[in-house]
């Protein structure tokens, strides 16, 4: 079955390998197996290990075995590396980011991105993003929630919005604009399901 191009970035072939490359390409020193890739994507091992089959096959992706493991890991001598983590952190990186950055804060329940960039990432159709809005349920430091914003805006290349809500707040959802959030598109990035 032939896929759409992702909205976010329609040069991919499908929002799979952006997904992939945004993995790998976030840290490319560490290596993934095919069932790590596959758990992060939340897709079918064999449909993973395919893209993987044909990334590798373009030299935008590095494999070598242990046993009956293949490891993965981004090709950094590849000369597109570079202009192409940029891009696949633009685009498909907002998640891996946001997750990374906001993953040791304190009294943080949830970590949800939402709006535009979540939107045209479950495709939605629209233009595209021009900042990440990410919610944090609970009751984080906000000191510590705006300096994992800013290190994910400087990472990512575009604002990194912050939207506190309490547990109590966001089960409640007494605000028009709560309500509105609860009725968008949400990305969950933590805990992850």
């Amino acid at each position: 079955m032939r896929t759409a191009p992702p909205p976010l970035l329609p040069v991919f072939r499908s929002r799979l390998q952006g997904d992939v490359l945004a993995l790998v390409c976030a840290d490319p020193a560490r290596e993934w197996t095919i069932e790590e890739l596959a758990d992060r994507t939340r897709q079918p091992y064999q449909t993973v290990a395919g893209e993987v089959r044909r990334l590798s096959v373009a030299a935008l992706l590095t494999t070598r075995s242990i046993g009956r493991t293949k490891l993965v890991r981004a090709d950094e001598t590849n000369p597109y590396f570079e202009p192409l983590a940029r891009l696949v952190s633009m685009s498909f990186g907002p998640q891996v980011v946001v997750a990374e950055e906001f993953a040791d804060l304190a009294g943080v329940d949830e970590v949800v991105v939402v709006g535009s960039w979540a939107a045209r990432y479950l495709g939605e159709p629209g233009p595209p993003p021009n900042d990440v809005d990410v919610l944090l349920v609970g009751s984080p430091d906000r000191d510590d929630a705006y300096a994992a914003a800013s290190r994910a805006q400087d990472r990512l290349g575009r604002d990194v919005n912050v939207i506190l809500r309490t547990a109590d707040q966001w089960a409640r959802a007494d605000d028009a604009f709560t309500r509105q959030l609860r009725g968008a598109a949400l990305l969950r990035v933590l805990p992850r399901a």
